[in-house]
C-alpha cells in the first residue's frame, strides 16, 4: 500500500517562503508523474503543480512564477518551493501522483498566510 507523508507548512507572513517536502513509501516515485495539491477553505482540492517523470515542471496559473516543483527519485520525495506566498494560498497542500488511479490522500501539510 502506498502511503505519502507531507510536512513543511507553516503560519507565515505575505511575501513570505515555504518549502514543502513530500515522502513516499510502498511504491518507487520515478514510474510516475507527481503533483501537488491544495484544498483552501470551503473549497475543493485543485493541482497546484506536476513534476513529470522527466523532470519537466508543469505549473498551474495559481503557483506560475512563484512556486517551485522539484523531485528526488533516489530519496522518493518531492518538494515544493512557495515564495511571494499570497493569502489566498491558505490551505492543506497535499502531493499525489496526478494519474489515475491516485493513492490515498496523505493528512496534507497545512500552510497559513496571514499577518
Amino acid at each position: 500500500q502506498v502511503q505519502v507523508v507531507e510536512s513543511g507548512g507553516d503560519l507565515v507572513q505575505p511575501g513570505g517562503s515555504l518549502r514543502l517536502s513530500c515522502v513516499a513509501s510502498g511504491t518507487s516515485i520515478r514510474l510516475y508523474d507527481m503533483g501537488w495539491y491544495r484544498q483552501g477553505p470551503g473549497d475543493e482540492r485543485e493541482l497546484v503543480a506536476t513534476i513529470t517523470t522527466h523532470y519537466l515542471p508543469i505549473y498551474e496559473n495559481s503557483g506560475k512564477g512563484r512556486f517551485t516543483i522539484s523531485r528526488d527519485n533516489a530519496k522518493n520525495m518531492i518538494f515544493l518551493q512557495m515564495n511571494s506566498l499570497k493569502p489566498e494560498d491558505t490551505a492543506v497542500y497535499y502531493c499525489n501522483r496526478v494519474r489515475e488511479p491516485q493513492w490515498d490522500w496523505g493528512q496534507g501539510t497545512q500552510v497559513t498566510v496571514s499577518s
